[in-house]
């Protein structure tokens, strides 16, 4: 057969393929679905430990197993996904209800990863068992084949409980991200309760069950009001702060434990906020810290900030929450797949499709229990039939040459070749009438169930067969009936899984902290040639004025109020708080200017540091490697951006001198092929920082400006020069844009 060429526009094909391949991500990784509120690798795991019987009250088994088993037969994806989602769904500070039970290393609250699947193991959590995996017996759900169609997974687990808001949510898709928090199993339950009674039922009417997150870290939240619209609407920010309680340390200082933190600080946050704490003493913006411990343990939280005795403990707390992940914000997202396809849905929403989804696997659930029921009684009905006959039909069975025609008897009435006793017995046996069921019954039945207390116990089973029919037949007629079930089994969860609430839902006052002002002084600030920098007092630096000059590239004073400023030979100017420079004793090491700054020591070099203060009074002089000279007013550069263009340069071009104009009266270029131009500043144009400027020399082919240097009229310099000593002030002036003279050595 002749192979035939489709053509298609290329970008059509690219468009195609990447959509098919987002909505796989979507649907099929990232997002959860709304029913059960389940991810696909958390869904497979657990319906994995199901099938394999690792049930809450059999024994553990390796993680490993679990992984490698999940993996070859439902979720292809790697074995690193499915353990971080098996270690997830065992870790009580991440989610409000667990559903693994893990045993060994599972991480904990500050960030320290799992063990390695090798080591840990699994099993069920009994709600996980009762609330989860329970009906999958009774084709409550829609069975799929998993990925090479060697076996059967389900669509969707047949979950009780609204999961999605019970647990929350957290997932990156193609354009898409969900962010869902956890919410109080008992006030989910009584929601659910109260919408199922009343469908009518409006957002605000549901907050009075469900009061907001309840995150299983504590913490408080503290914009109540924003709480309805973010659930009529499934998007929002929800503000969240740590709890702080005061306590008496030692000495008759003031201790502030920290006992339950923001959701979004578990994990490596933890230790970023203790840095961010000894940062704000380390950079002088609180005195009052004394010491701090991280106590936290297995029982829970405890960060304890000694402070000072005099330490006013509510601008602390305000500072605090200002200026560290204390008070955090959660993005709230409620997207999940509804009715196949992503869509975000508000609280009432939510609910909505669980109880529709409940409805919908009890509808199968007592369908197919009914069906089971009737079958049952069938037979029941055929052996009571059988016992009061029982004398006919022993008669049948030794009458008959096989089963086969002992059931066409019992079936058909069809009694040829069976030979009976008499011609009534012949003309009764032609009338029994039997279903297949019932005779296939008749024929397996043992002789023992003849016995008068068998014969009893079946007519009692019968009975409670028809009670179970009755009570199945009512549900399935009856939405009410069927309702009031649905209902018996959440309060049931409830009664056993119910706690009380551990996140505080209230208004609160926006922390106001009124940060001390330092007393205004100068200081010294220094720049080492490693790009460390740091300051110390007048006194300190009069006492070793001539050391700090000798091991210091930049000296220069400033307010400890002001900035210091920073000139690269990109072009760029850099500001930075004097306030933000470690302040100390003379052999401290200082900090790199790259932590306090966008300046990168990797890409950039420095040319000058001053301060700001004498920026404003005097002017600075640029000069590029191609001699484009300038000079622009230093007020030019009092900004208060932390990073600005300080010059224009033209393609390929940087700055080799930055230099602030006091006494100064020449300059001197030095090109690398060895001209020597000196000629007045006068001559150089004051320009605006965004001009590239003028040329200051000719520079032959390849040539570049090398050096650059300064000189004042009646007073001698020199310079070492290829070994040689050169008196700049001999070198004969010139002009501005002149080649210069050669200086041969």
């Amino acid at each position: 057969m002749a192979e035939k060429i489709i053509k298609t526009e290329y970008s059509e094909v690219m468009q195609k393929s990447y959509i098919d391949y987002a909505m796989s991500v979507i649907v099929a990784r990232a997002l959860p679905d709304v029913r059960d509120g389940l991810k696909p690798v958390q869904r497979r795991t657990l319906y994995d430990m199901h099938e394999l019987g690792i049930k809450y009250d059999k024994p553990y088994r390796k993680s490993a197993r679990i992984v490698g088993d999940t993996m070859g037969k439902y979720h292809p994806h790697g074995d690193s996904s499915i353990y971080d989602a098996l270690v997830v769904m065992t870790q009580d500070f991440k989610k409000g209800l667990p559903l693994v039970d893990g045993h060994g290393n599972f991480g904990n609250i500050e960030g320290d990863s799992a063990a390695a699947m090798r080591y840990t193991e699994a099993r069920l959590q009994k709600i996980t068992q009762e609330a989860f995996l329970a009906d999958l017996d009774k084709d409550v759900v829609d069975f799929i084949p998993n990925f090479d169609e060697t076996e059967k997974e389900p669509s969707v687990l047949p979950v009780k409980i609204p999961n999605l808001l019970v647990n929350g949510a957290e997932g990156i898709a193609v354009g898409m991200v969900t962010s869902i928090p956890p919410h109080n199993l008992a006030e989910v339950i009584d929601a659910t309760k109260a919408y199922m009674n009343n469908p009518d039922i409006t957002t605000r009417e549901l907050m009075k069950y469900v009061k907001g997150p309840d995150f299983p870290t504590g913490g408080i939240v503290i914009n109540q009001d924003d709480l309805l619209e973010i659930y009529e609407t499934g998007v929002g920010k929800i503000k969240l702060r740590g709890k702080a309680d005061v306590e008496k340390g030692k000495g008759g200082h003031i201790n502030l434990v920290i006992s339950e933190i923001p959701y979004t600080m578990i994990g490596a946050n933890i230790s970023k906020f203790l840095q961010d704490v000894a940062a704000l003493y380390e950079t002088k913006k609180t005195t009052d810290i004394v010491d701090i411990t991280n106590q936290s343990s297995k029982e829970g939280i405890r960060i304890v900030i000694e402070l000072k005795k005099d330490t006013d403990v509510e601008n602390f707390k305000n500072m605090l929450y200002k200026k560290t992940r204390l008070e955090d914000t959660f993005g709230v997202n409620m997207l999940a797949i509804a009715d196949g396809k992503p869509e975000t849905l508000g609280l009432k929403q939510v609910i909505k499709h669980c109880v529709d989804f409940s409805y919908e696997v009890n509808k199968r659930k007592y369908t197919n229990l009914l069906a089971k029921e009737n079958e049952r009684r069938e037979v029941q009905e055929g052996l009571i039939k059988a016992c009061n006959v029982i004398d006919l039909i022993i008669e049948i069975l030794r009458g008959s040459k096989d089963r086969a025609m002992a059931k066409k008897c019992l079936v058909e009435g069809i009694t040829d070749g069976i030979k009976f006793k008499s011609k009534e017995s012949k003309i009764m046996a032609q009338q029994l009438m039997f279903s297949e069921r019932q005779a296939n019954a008749i024929l397996e039945m043992r002789l023992y169930k003849l016995i008068g207390l068998e014969i009893q116990a079946l007519i009692a089973e019968h009975d409670q067969t028809m009670a179970n029919i009755y009570r199945y037949e009512d549900i399935l007629d009856s939405r009410s009936s069927m309702t009031q079930v649905i209902i018996k089994e959440l309060e049931d969860f409830k009664k056993e899984y119910g706690r009380a609430r551990r996140t505080l839902i209230e208004n609160a006052a926006e922390a106001v902290y009124e940060e001390k002002k330092p007393e205004e002084m100068d200081v010294y600030v220094m720049v080492d040639r490693f790009g460390y920098v740091r300051s110390v007092d007048k006194a300190t630096f009069e006492r070793n004025k001539d050391t700090i000059e000798a091991e210091n590239k930049y000296v220069f004073v400033c307010k400890n109020t002001g900035r210091m400023c920073i000139f690269t030979d990109k072009g760029q100017l850099y500001t930075i708080k004097v306030s933000d420079i470690p302040f100390g004793k003379l052999r401290d090491k200082g900090v790199p200017i790259d932590n306090i700054s966008p300046y990168s020591s990797q890409n950039e070099r420095i040319l000058c540091a001053t301060s700001q203060t004498e920026l404003n009074l005097y002017r600075l002089v640029f000069v590029t490697k191609t001699a484009m000279i300038k000079i622009v007013d230093g007020g030019e550069f009092d900004v208060a951006k932390r990073s600005v263009a300080a010059t224009k340069l033209a393609d390929g071009d940087e700055v080799v001198c930055v230099e602030v104009l006091k006494e100064q009266r020449n300059m001197i270029l030095i090109s690398n092929d060895g001209y020597f131009l000196r000629f007045p500043l006068e001559e150089i144009p004051e320009k605006k920082k965004a001009a590239i400027g003028v040329r200051g020399m000719k520079l032959s082919a390849k040539a570049v400006i090398d050096q650059v240097h300064f000189s004042k009229n009646a007073v001698e310099s020199s310079i070492e020069y290829n070994d040689k000593k050169i008196e700049l002030n001999k070198i004969k002036l010139g002009k501005r844009d002149t080649k210069g003279t050669k200086i041969r050595v």
